[in-house]
């Protein structure tokens, strides 16, 4: 069993910082992309941030110059520092990763944190 567990959401201020976290564990051989993910009410799912084993990184234009997207490959860990939040960040953000198995990628979600920016 694999399983992502998301922590670090929250309530903040317009213009605060917050820091998400993402532990893969489980039977696992390798980790490969990790990515940020995340859906407000009313809109589609959209991909925030990505970052592949080797630590290259991609994010969505919106968050460019705000987010930082890293990882801790040993402790299969993947972080988003979210700084200047405005309240359009609100939404529950999720994280995946893929995943080697036996061989075999797949792809594994977490539940979900909500981050709620807001005076």
């Amino acid at each position: 069993q694999v399983q992502l567990v998301e922590s670090g959401g929250g309530l903040v201020q317009p213009g605060g910082s917050l820091r998400l976290s993402c532990t893969v564990s489980g039977s696992i051989f390798s980790v490969n992309n990790m990515g940020w993910y995340r859906q407000a009410p009313g809109k589609q799912r959209e991909l925030v941030a990505v970052i592949t084993s080797g630590g290259s990184t991609n994010y969505v234009d919106s968050v460019k110059g705000r987010f930082t997207i890293s990882r801790d490959n040993a402790k299969n860990t993947a972080y988003l520092q979210m700084n200047s939040l405005k309240p359009e960040d609100t939404a529950v953000y999720s994280c995946n990763a893929l995943v080697v198995q036996h061989g075999v990628s797949h792809v594994y979600w977490g539940r979900g944190t909500q981050v709620s920016v807001s005076s």
